[in-house]
């Protein structure tokens, strides 16, 4: 049952929770407060009762100390009893009992409600008669509508209560709607938000109005994520449909016209084309790999040994003098970086790939241990330069990005799929580093990757 109970309080809106919790908070408070009321109300009554039965008492117990006979005091409201509740005074016996005998002696009131339709209030003081005797004074007085002034004040402040606690329930409520409105009008915008569009913000500087703010920022992260997902899969399919349809014709090529030497020259081509595609679809699979975030424990790699490792992997063919070359500055001791073994090769290949692809005569790659920097950390910058064409100020920024080329060439030996340097780049990132492009002494390109530097121990 209490499951159930609580399964149909949660499915209930927070407008309907909201404005029952605080009728009910707003009842029991003014149920107490009209409780307390009442009693005080009853007390104020006999309070202003019980200092004229005081002052009744007082004078009636100086005369019987005087000498006055208990008969000669005695009347239907002025009693003189014995220590035990015996009357002195000649007057029936009151009704009284024990316990509010005790309770007259030693000061206090007591309320008889014998009968019930003449409720008194008693009042009593003990004082001694000329023998030394111990006399009860008992001084009483009806409370006319005590009993009908009490209950109604009771049932008066009852009801109120009931009303008020009706009125916070329903204050609650429209209070609730009002400040749920512009979560309303979010929701049905949400529902039919286009592309490129943004929630409505409040006006209020509430909590509303930051939720509405995260959202569109959530929103924007969202379009950027999407604009840049169509970009990519558009560029993806071009890049992608280039060599399918390169190797497509040279193989129709080939079997339209079975010359053993065509054929043959064919299968180079589409081979050189198999290759290029592979590529391609490697270099995606690296750069979605990266963009999760999946990349493995890092382990000190020491750039030196990386960077001279890639100058002579990356040495173009041939006697020297015949084309461009790759001159090497690095410090003689080993400068470690907190990164993975593959993720640097990768790093190096694509920036000294790139480098030689543009350059005219020499790529020079160099390593420099900086110092502290304001971060507070080491930092190893790579430092790749070339005497080529460099690259325009507009494109520096965009140079890292996926697909992105300063020139529209895609041919096979020049164009390149534009993933490059946007591996590198994340690459770097992903370890805390960062990229940039800017310009070599030489005139040409200069590509710098910082890394922070791992302290041997």
């Amino acid at each position: 049952m209490i499951a159930r109970l609580r399964r149909w309080w949660h499915r209930r809106t927070i407008q309907f929770r909201t404005s029952v919790v605080a009728a009910a908070v707003a009842l029991i408070g003014l149920g107490v407060i009209a409780h307390v009321s009442t009693g005080v109300v009853s007390w104020l009554l006999i309070d202003s009762v019980d200092a004229d039965l005081q002052r009744t008492a007082t004078t009636t117990a100086s005369r019987l100390a005087g000498g006055t006979a208990p008969s000669a005091v005695a009347t239907p409201e002025i009693r003189v009893l014995d220590i035990s509740g015996a009357p002195l005074d000649g007057l029936p016996g009151t009704s009284l009992h024990h316990w509010q005998i005790d309770e007259l002696r030693s000061g206090d009131g007591v309320i008889d409600f014998e009968p019930s339709a003449e409720v008194h209030r008693w009042r009593g003081i003990v004082v001694p008669d000329p023998t030394g005797r111990p006399l009860l004074v008992a001084t009483g007085a009806r409370l006319v509508g005590f009993t009908d002034t009490a209950g109604k004040t009771g049932r008066l402040l009852s009801f109120g209560s009931i009303l008020a606690a009706a009125l916070v329930g329903l204050a609650t409520w429209l209070v609730v709607r009002r400040s749920l409105g512009p979560v309303e009008r979010m929701r049905v915008a949400a529902a039919g938000l286009p592309e490129g569009q943004r929630l409505p913000v409040p006006e209020a500087a509430d909590e509303i109005r930051a939720l509405a703010e995260e959202l569109n920022t959530m929103l924007a992260r969202r379009d950027a994520d999407t604009e840049r997902l169509r970009r990519f899969t558009g560029d993806a399919a071009h890049e992608l449909r280039n060599p399918v349809a390169s190797i497509r014709a040279q193989a129709e090529v080939a079997v339209m016209h079975p010359d053993p030497e065509l054929a043959h020259e064919t299968l180079q081509d589409i081979a050189h084309e198999a290759q290029r595609l592979s590529a391609l679809v490697e270099s995606l699979l690296a750069l979605a790999r990266a963009e999760r975030n999946t990349a493995a424990p890092g382990q000190p790699v020491d750039l030196v040994t990386a960077v001279r490792a890639a100058a002579d992997r990356l040495e173009p063919p041939g006697a020297p003098g015949t084309g461009p070359r790759i001159e090497v500055e690095v410090p003689a001791r080993p400068v470690l970086v907190l990164a993975d073994p593959a993720e640097v090769s990768t790093v190096l290949d694509n920036l000294v790939g790139n480098a030689l692809r543009y350059t005219r005569t020499l790529v020079r790659v160099s390593v420099f241990a900086d110092g502290m920097g304001s971060s507070g950390a080491d930092w190893v910058r790579l430092v790749v330069d070339d005497d080529g064409p460099g690259i325009p100020m507009a494109h520096r920024e965009r140079v890292f990005d996926r697909f992105h080329r300063v020139e529209p060439d895609r041919a096979r030996t020049t164009g390149g799929a534009g993933l490059g340097l946007a591996l590198a780049a994340e690459a770097v990132r992903r370890r805390g580093g960062a990229v940039r492009a800017s310009t070599s002494p030489d005139g040409g390109a200069r590509v710098e990757a910082r890394w922070p530097r791992h302290a041997a121990r």
